[in-house]
């Protein structure tokens, strides 16, 4: 992660993702993330017909006042038949909503394996796009499918992005968790064309869990720290699962806890410690 001076250092806005208050819809989220604070939010687009509606999204942004700062593309297994089941028309449609919503970045998981041409094609469709549009398309890190003593490798190229040449990167400290990676040093690999954060936790059990950040093993503490000390100009997003929240007060709760973590980590900066080098007269 390339660093600022301090005075340079842009404010990192915090958002909400949509699909952090299922079961509740997307309006519910707007309303949520108004009421509690957060800076904006990520619209997740599935099949509430609201997600899909440029208009309504719209109207919900200027009502709670929070800015759309980024659109999830549909390319979840339940969001195959969302805005056709072209993946490039998917894509071409997730720009034009963010174009017109003012949002400056596109959230895309890379290819399912099965969708053979799509996957064929995709680095460099990505590197088009960067061409085409001042919107930033961020291409997500995922994880291997896992069943018991199983391993199914689902997207390609590959669940890890910094595999490939893409221009702009999604960190997802839920999935490296799933995938058990190192996220600090997946961080550094994605270094300035870092451009996207979903923040949440998890604990490696193999589950796609989005917890609370600080609920599970993820360094989500460190890597704020690091994102802020390095003059990250991207936005982070809060994408966490509450769908066993008991109650609306709950739910609320942990959606408080994770914007005032996500805050104060980012409120204070700690630089990536340089290598030692050798002092002069130093034998080996």
């Amino acid at each position: 992660m390339a660093h600022r001076a301090a005075d340079q250092r842009p404010a990192t806005k915090v958002g909400l993702s949509t699909a952090s208050v299922y079961p509740e819809n997307t309006a519910a989220a707007f309303e949520i993330a108004g009421r509690i604070g957060y800076d904006g939010v990520e619209v997740m687009v599935w099949t509430d017909p609201v997600s899909q509606d440029l208009d309504a999204l719209r109207r919900l942004s200027d009502k709670h006042g929070v800015e759309i700062l980024a659109v999830h593309a549909p390319c979840l297994l339940v969001t195959q038949r969302v805005w056709t089941t072209d993946p490039w028309t998917k894509l071409d449609r997730a720009r034009a909503a963010a174009e017109r919503l003012g949002a400056g970045t596109v959230v895309v998981h890379p290819p399912f394996r099965w969708q053979r041409g799509y996957a064929r094609h995709f680095v460099a469709g990505m590197r088009r796009m960067r061409n085409e549009t001042d919107v930033t398309f961020a291409v997500e890190n995922m994880y291997p499918w896992r069943y018991r003593d199983r391993e199914m490798l689902a997207y390609a190229p590959g669940w890890d992005p910094t595999d490939e040449d893409f221009p702009h990167f999604t960190l997802d400290l839920s999935h490296t968790a799933t995938s058990r990676s190192d996220a600090l040093a997946m961080a550094e690999r994605m270094g300035d064309r870092l451009g996207h954060v979903h923040i949440a936790d998890g604990t490696g059990s193999g589950k796609d869990e989005h917890l609370v950040p600080g609920r599970g093993g993820q360094p989500c503490a460190m890597l704020l720290q690091r994102l802020a000390a390095s003059g990250y100009a991207g936005h982070v997003v809060a994408e966490i699962n509450t769908r066993r929240a008991t109650s609306a007060a709950e739910r609320e709760a942990d959606l408080a806890e994770t914007l005032d973590f996500t805050r104060r980590h980012l409120a204070t900066p700690v630089p990536h410690p340089t290598p030692a080098t050798p002092s002069a007269g130093t034998t080996r």
